[in-house]
């Protein structure tokens, strides 16, 4: 437990010290805002998507070193996927880091990968908005091109 508790630590610094994909992105034909009025995180996620399938994916914005390195990870992850495919990480991740949290039925589970480092988050209450607040967004975007999320 220890270890996955450092590599979290570790992660977690990296990607927010050093997003990856911080940036508007060029191309984009699907965006969406999202904010955390309890703690004032917010970004803004952008997708370019071809076909039903996610080309790239980038965000903008600021938010604490779990938000942003949450945001970072997660363009990572959903390039290459389809919008169901990335449907279904935003839900296999909210589960994860927000036992209990509702899936709708029939959602496929996914593999997260690296995304796995972020079940520490379940040990603090108060930041699972801060880890799920990027992906809320993307969902967002995917959904509902052009709205604004709220955490609240």
């Amino acid at each position: 437990m220890s270890e996955l508790r450092d590599l979290y630590q570790e992660v977690i610094l990296d990607h927010g010290r050093r997003p990856r994909n911080f940036k508007v992105l060029d191309g984009a034909n699907r965006k969406a805002e999202g904010y955390n009025p309890l703690c004032g995180d917010r970004f803004t996620v952008y997708l370019e998507v071809e076909d039903g399938v996610v080309k790239s994916a980038s965000f903008q914005g600021s938010g604490c070193a779990i938000s942003t390195a949450s945001a970072s990870m997660m363009t990572e992850m959903v390039k290459g996927r389809t919008e169901q495919g990335a449907q279904a990480l935003f839900h296999t991740f909210h589960e994860m880091v927000a036992p209990g949290a509702a899936t709708p039925s029939g959602q496929p589970k996914v593999d997260l990968g690296k995304l796995a480092v972020f079940t520490g988050v379940t040990e603090y209450p108060t930041r699972v908005k801060c880890a799920t607040l990027a992906w809320h967004t993307l969902n967002s975007a995917i959904e509902a091109p052009g709205a604004t999320v709220s955490t609240e």
